[in-house]
């Protein structure tokens, strides 16, 4: 995708409009190919998907709304019963791409079902700043969207955020504490955002240890930096799915939040391995239970989703590392793995 502005634009305005255009083209570029196409958006509070429906079609390009598009339609009203068949299908059609607009808890279908079914997953917390979280791979590739995508949503984040979550403090020392650092170690805390676990590795490794924070939105790095998290720990730009980083460097590889966000589990958890030793430990934590941040998010968890428990140890198998550790209460989510 093209350079995203960032929330607001050098005049002081808000310039969610430009958000919005480059994210309905995004899509309409992607779409247009698969022609003739149904596009059923599902989701959004207060008319959002029929407004986002007539932002997408009119993205599509004069001469393939005549032979592409059959019909793009906000699912409200009477217009939903219409396509229940259509619901059920987690494979793009040749004919048909369900966007699901995630906005909250009162999502249509409820208990994540909208989202579950759809081929393309949109925030839409903020319809003036709307983010892609999740495409079919039948549809694009995640090297077309991930990356700038992920950092329009924790760009604008950034600022704020440990206003918002400060008291998951504590909660990250445990978890910190879960990988067992020690004196001299190489320790990575990939996806760092803003830094918060970064002073009780550096506390743990020591002077003769090694800290690194990696995170790939600048803003997150920015604010690290803003509250001196940098001082002892080395701060590093990088995207986790390709870590500018060496082999076998690193005795505990610490994580927040990441899996769950990258288009490959899998190949995130390999190459988590190719930079660790073998013994070191891995820590896959969130400061919230599973099942609490998913009621949080008006649904419930998911049977297909990587970090359940039934899932996550094949994965983490495949990948070269062994569980040892898996707790899911409501408060923390902490899975430790061992590097074979």
């Amino acid at each position: 995708m093209r350079k995203r502005c960032n929330k607001w634009g050098p005049d002081g305005m808000l310039c969610g409009v430009e958000r919005i255009t480059e994210v309905t083209s995004f899509l309409a570029e992607v779409l247009t190919p698969r022609a003739p196409l149904t596009v059923i958006i599902d989701g959004g509070e207060n008319g959002a998907a029929a407004a986002f429906a007539a932002r997408l079609a009119a993205a599509f390009p004069a001469s393939a709304r005549a032979w592409s598009v059959d019909a793009v339609l906000g699912l409200t009203g009477d217009m939903s019963g219409r396509y229940d068949s259509a619901l059920n299908v987690l494979e793009p059609a040749a004919d048909r791409v369900i966007v699901y607009l995630r906005s909250g808890p009162r999502g249509r279908l409820g208990s994540g079902e909208g989202e579950r079914r759809a081929q393309v997953v949109i925030d839409h917390h903020d319809p003036q700043w709307p983010v892609i979280r999740h495409v079919h791979p039948r549809l694009a590739s995640p090297e077309q969207w991930y990356l700038s995508e992920s950092r329009a949503f924790f760009d604008i984040r950034a600022q704020g955020w440990d206003e918002r979550f400060g008291n998951d403090l504590p909660a990250y020392a445990k978890a910190v504490a879960a990988a067992e650092p020690q004196p001299g170690d190489v320790a990575l805390d990939i996806g760092c955002g803003t830094g918060r676990a970064l002073p009780t590795l550096v506390a743990a490794t020591g002077p003769t240890g090694r800290v690194i924070g990696l995170d790939l939105t600048p803003g997150m790095l920015a604010e690290a930096g803003r509250r001196g998290r940098h001082t002892a720990a080395d701060l590093v730009l990088g995207d986790a799915r390709r870590l500018p980083l060496a082999a076998a460097a690193a005795d505990v590889v610490f994580t927040a939040g990441l899996i769950q966000h990258l288009p490959d589990p899998l190949s995130g958890l390999i190459e988590l391995g190719r930079v660790a030793r073998s013994g070191a430990r891995l820590v896959l934590f969130h400061p919230a239970g599973r099942a609490a941040l998913a009621a949080r998010h008006g649904r419930t968890v998911r049977p297909d989703e990587p970090l359940n428990d039934h899932l996550l140890k094949p994965l983490l198998e495949a990948a070269g590392w062994s569980l040892t550790r898996y707790d899911d209460p409501d408060d923390y989510f902490l899975a430790v793995a061992v590097r074979h």
